[in-house]
């Protein structure tokens, strides 16, 4: 009977942050609509351009390559990410953990590779 009460406070504990995780965003959200000062006019509605009216159409075409070195550098910082944890840790895992980690180097650097030979990293 004991067992059952501490695995029945854990959810409980799980359901109250669940429900504090939806209701907090809810109230805020609620509570900046009914307090916020709601004055609308035409200035408001048009397109902000450093206080200058804007001319010309808002639709703007932009090189591919940006979202793919976006891309590339987001990748890249995932590594980091797990890169770093493992660095501190290298002496409590041993050498598995060397050889997983040079795996994981490799399948990223075998992306760069590809990503170089697509031509996707040349800035001109």
């Amino acid at each position: 009977m004991d067992f059952f009460n501490v695995y029945q406070n854990n959810y409980l504990v799980v359901t109250a942050f669940i429900l504090i995780g939806i209701l907090l965003p809810v109230i805020a959200l609620t509570a900046g609509r009914l307090l916020r000062p709601h004055n609308p006019y035409e200035a408001k509605r048009i397109t902000y351009e450093s206080g200058i009216d804007p001319v010309g159409d808002s639709w703007v075409r932009f090189n591919v390559r940006y979202y793919v070195i976006a891309l590339l550098f987001v990748l890249f910082d995932v590594e980091a990410v797990f890169i770093i944890p493992w660095a501190v840790a290298y002496e409590k895992l041993g050498f598995f953990a060397l050889i997983e980690m040079l795996i994981f180097v490799i399948f990223l650097l075998l992306g760069l590779v590809y990503a170089w030979k697509k031509k996707v990293l040349k800035w001109i």
